[in-house]
């Protein structure tokens, strides 16, 4: 388990493709200092095994499953990817929960710059929508973000509060989308500073939201 809080700014050394699967070797002094074969690693968000370490860099395989749920199969040589060790059970829980498991991917659609952070609006994949609310948390490439505003599909450009002193209107189309704050730390620290309009970012909406709604739905067709 994780905890959504990088800790090393990493990038990929080397790039083994295979047929339905990929060899990825990653440099981060601060995460292999004390890796061992079997440990977990987050990188951009998704939960890895270490294979191999040494000298500062670690070795993972990444299986199709993976490779089709998250960005990991569109990186290169030289891209900076975040990283984070498995919580221990003596760390303080900075973030949020955070298990690895990348539920889809999502595209950053705009960047407005503030005096010291920056609002960043992406993309809401129409099947995680259900899971994520205005100030709840979420993953972004392995960062635990806030979610600081929620369009539904079909909404446009309204905020929530639009959204409800509106209800009954016509829609005016579009996708659903959110929007994180990022503060100065996030943008020097992780990826998320580097990120361009256009690119793809892994996403993990908070695993107690999937379990509520699997009890809910059990229980309805149970009774």
């Amino acid at each position: 388990m994780f905890t959504g809080i990088v800790e090393e700014l990493g990038h990929v050394v080397a790039l083994e493709p295979g047929a339905a699967s990929a060899r990825l070797t990653v440099a981060g002094p601060l995460v292999t200092s004390d890796a061992v074969h079997g440990a977990s690693i987050a990188v951009n968000g998704v939960c890895l095994t270490v294979v191999e370490h040494g000298d500062g860099e670690f070795t993972v395989d990444v299986m199709a499953e993976t490779l089709d749920r998250s960005s990991l199969g569109s990186l290169a040589v030289g891209d900076r990817v975040n990283l984070e060790r498995a919580m221990s059970a003596t760390s303080r829980f900075g973030g949020h929960i955070v298990q690895g498991h990348v539920d889809g991917t999502a595209q950053i659609l705009s960047r407005t710059p503030g005096d010291r952070w920056e609002v960043v609006q992406l993309s809401l994949p129409e099947p995680l929508s259900r899971y994520v609310v205005e100030k709840g948390s979420i993953t972004v490439d392995g960062v635990s973000l806030t979610v600081s505003a929620l369009t539904e599909a079909g909404a446009g450009h309204e905020s929530t509060a639009d959204r409800q002193s509106t209800a009954g209107r016509e829609s005016t189309g579009g996708d659903a989308t959110f929007s994180v704050s990022l503060i100065p730390t996030t943008l020097a620290l992780t990826t998320l500073g580097h990120k361009g309009v256009g690119d793809r970012v892994n996403l993990e909406v908070d695993v107690l939201a999937k379990y509520v709604e699997r009890l809910i739905t059990t229980k309805e067709t149970t009774t």
